[in-house]
């Protein structure tokens, strides 16, 4: 397998495939493919495992992409402004925000993961249910605005608004925490919940926030 990085401000991964080779994405993230490319859609993990994406906001079903011939190619395009990164999860498992997964070699598995505190994730939107990618090969994450990747030492801390998560290694703990004092939850302009990080190990953040992206725009459609 080979890919390309495509585009600079809505990119794409194109992947050259060998014969027999094989991708596999959430509903509606293959944006072209060349001749020699079979599609089939499952629940992948079986249904227990798959009704546990819905809690995640992804589909239920994935997609799979298959080549037939030598050289086939398919790509996968990314959403909104940003950039797509490719990690190797044989390196180290995963823990990625919802809506982060772009697409993935069969050999990388999928699954949610629970935060420990079900009440401070129950109110903190996306710092509660994550995904974790396990097992071997590349995947693809779908980053909004630019990348910030960091490696933290042991014990180090970083904070973090929870909509600017990307991922971060499973050697990484996290805890949702809520913003201190009334004047800041009032009056601060942010969110209630912030993901606190403590390392070791590698993270990677979002410069954009696209939940709240949406948000200001949806505040100044007009009413009526």
């Amino acid at each position: 397998m080979q890919y390309t990085i495509i585009g600079q401000t809505v990119p794409a991964v194109e992947i050259e495939l060998n014969a027999g080779e094989s991708m596999y994405t959430q509903s509606g993230g293959m944006i072209w493919q060349s001749e020699g490319i079979k599609m089939s859609t499952n629940a992948r993990g079986g249904v227990a495992r798959s009704l546990g994406r819905l809690f995640t906001g992804e589909s239920v079903f994935m997609a799979n992409y298959t080549a037939e011939t030598q050289g086939a190619k398919i790509a996968f395009g990314s959403t909104v402004p940003g950039t797509v990164v490719p990690v190797d999860i044989g390196r180290s498992e995963m823990i990625v925000q919802k809506g982060s997964f772009l697409c993935a070699q069969q050999t990388v598995d999928l699954k949610v993961a629970f935060s420990k505190k079900f009440t401070a994730g129950l109110f903190g939107g996306e710092g509660f249910i994550l995904q974790r990618l396990f097992g071997s090969g590349l995947a693809f994450l779908e980053v909004d605005g630019d990348m910030v990747e960091r490696t933290l030492a042991p014990g180090e801390v970083l904070k973090v608004d929870t909509g600017n998560v990307v991922a971060f290694d499973t050697s990484v703990s996290y805890e949702i925490e809520t913003v201190k004092g009334l004047g800041n939850i009032f009056f601060g302009g942010e969110g209630l919940f912030l993901t606190r990080l403590t390392g070791p190990g590698k993270i990677i953040l979002q410069t954009q926030n696209f939940n709240d992206f949406a948000g200001r725009i949806i505040a100044r459609v007009p009413k009526g």
